[in-house]
């Protein structure tokens, strides 16, 4: 099947052709049929699969209608409006939009935190058919009345389940509150919870479900191995790896921006360029780590879930779990940052013995043995553990892990011979004092009287 058959707009068309692409994914090629014909859509795909053009190309299609060059921007109202969990997820929607729309008259922008509201509030006052967002900047909008949502007619809930999980439930449902009651809703997503289930039926009407694979499943391109390791020695075998398969682009997850920041530093000082994103990071800096990253000025991204979903990077070789993460979902969303579009990749997880059981959770899940292979040197056993060097210390203060000797090999080191202090003069009455090479001299105890001599003489 190629996209000519799907009834798409010839400006479509000519924009799907620039790209390159020549036949729709499977998802693509099951629901924008189905969004075409006005239909409510639950649809989930493994992550890489094109589910992002499958809701933008048949929303285009029907907003085509609305298209004008005008310059009022009471001519340009919000009409589709696509809901995303992080601000690069966002601003890549946003970015699909502008490529496909090319040869279209409509307008879109994407707005998200963590950088000024003021050049987004200039932008949305000009006029939009499509708004990309992130819902609490969305919410900032919508109660600065700079934008006004009471002509939408599509609403798009990208990677609804990570959206339940970052707890931006009810900020969806007091937006769902500025919507128009007649509208056509899609949800899309790499994973589905029961809870997603429950949420589509509060404000879609009898959805077509669609799944062009089981749900949760993982690419079948992506080699998965995890490596037993104890925690203290995860730095070097990532390190370890990194050198010794010669990766020069991978992708590095942690659970927690400190352990980002932490890892990032570390690697560095293994003569490995590496740099940290999550949400602390501002978005210029986080914009850039990606370019750099992309550019293959940076050997190593190292990024919390939350920063990392919506990453899109052609032909990552390698993903590594520093960290296995406490939800499986995330790990379907995490290893499908690589393999994407149908290219091999590989997905390594290092697994600390505290961490069996986010593993046998992530094989529940996804239906599938992920092989443990123990490297020897780093295996989780302690007796197997070669002792590593003391971790970079990020902050004054910080304990250091070195190995101790045991009491019995301090013990079992030779005393050196004590050598005799020279006498010291006879009115004082004093004992020779033998003392070891380097000791200090206890000063005070030759100040005292010898015993039995009053203090007065």
């Amino acid at each position: 099947m190629s996209f000519d058959n799907l009834g798409l707009r010839p400006e479509l068309l000519r924009a799907i052709a620039d790209t390159g692409y020549t036949e729709p994914t499977p998802i693509q090629a099951q629901a924008i049929p189905v969004v075409l014909s006005g239909r409510d859509v639950m649809a989930g795909a493994q992550t890489g699969t094109g589910k992002t053009a499958s809701f933008t190309l048949p929303m285009l299609h029907k907003l085509a209608v609305h298209q004008n060059t005008s310059t009022s921007p009471a001519r340009h109202p919000v009409r589709g409006l696509i809901l995303a969990p992080t601000r690069e997820l966002a601003a890549q929607v946003e970015a699909s939009v502008r490529t496909y729309s090319k040869h279209l008259a409509l307008r879109s922008t994407a707005v998200y935190g963590g950088v000024n509201i003021d050049p987004q509030i200039a932008e949305l006052r000009k006029g939009v058919e499509i708004l990309v967002a992130t819902p609490g900047r969305l919410l900032d909008h919508l109660h600065q009345k700079s934008v006004n949502l009471s002509q939408v007619e599509f609403l798009v809930l990208d990677e609804a389940d990570r959206m339940l999980d970052m707890g931006f439930m009810p900020d969806i449902r007091r937006i769902f509150g500025f919507l128009p009651p007649r509208r056509q809703n899609l949800l899309f997503s790499a994973t589905f919870a029961e809870e997603i289930k429950r949420l589509s039926s509060e404000f879609m009407r009898d959805p077509q479900l669609i799944e062009v694979a089981r749900r949760n499943a993982t690419a079948d391109n992506v080699l998965q191995v995890a490596y037993p390791v104890g925690t203290d020695h995860k730095r070097r075998l990532l390190a370890h790896i990194i050198k010794n398969e010669n990766l020069k682009q991978v992708l590095v997850f942690t659970n927690t921006k400190t352990g980002a920041n932490r890892l990032a530093h570390q690697l560095v000082h293994e003569n490995i360029n590496a740099v940290a994103i999550h949400s602390d990071k501002t978005q210029q800096a986080r914009t850039q780590a990606l370019a750099e990253f992309k550019e293959g000025k940076i050997q190593a991204l190292i990024a919390t879930d939350v920063a990392a979903r919506g990453l899109d990077i052609d032909d990552l070789p390698c993903v590594v779990n520093f960290e296995l993460p406490h939800s499986a979902e995330d790990y379907v969303h995490r290893i499908g940052r690589t393999g994407r579009a149908g290219a091999s990749g590989k997905a390594i997880s290092l697994v600390s013995p505290e961490e069996k059981r986010y593993l046998s959770d992530i094989e529940k899940l996804i239906k599938r043995t992920i092989p443990l292979e123990a490297l020897p040197g780093f295996s989780s056993d302690r007796h197997d553990v070669a002792p590593s060097k003391a971790p970079y210390r990020e902050k004054r203060g910080e304990r250091q892990e070195r190995a101790q000797p045991s009491v019995a090999q301090s013990f079992a080191k030779a005393e050196p011979e004590t050598t005799p202090e020279p006498m010291m003069p006879a009115d004082l009455g004093m004992a020779p004092v033998n003392r070891r090479p380097g000791q200090k001299k206890e000063v005070a105890a030759l100040l005292l009287p010898p015993r039995g001599v009053p203090a007065t003489e």
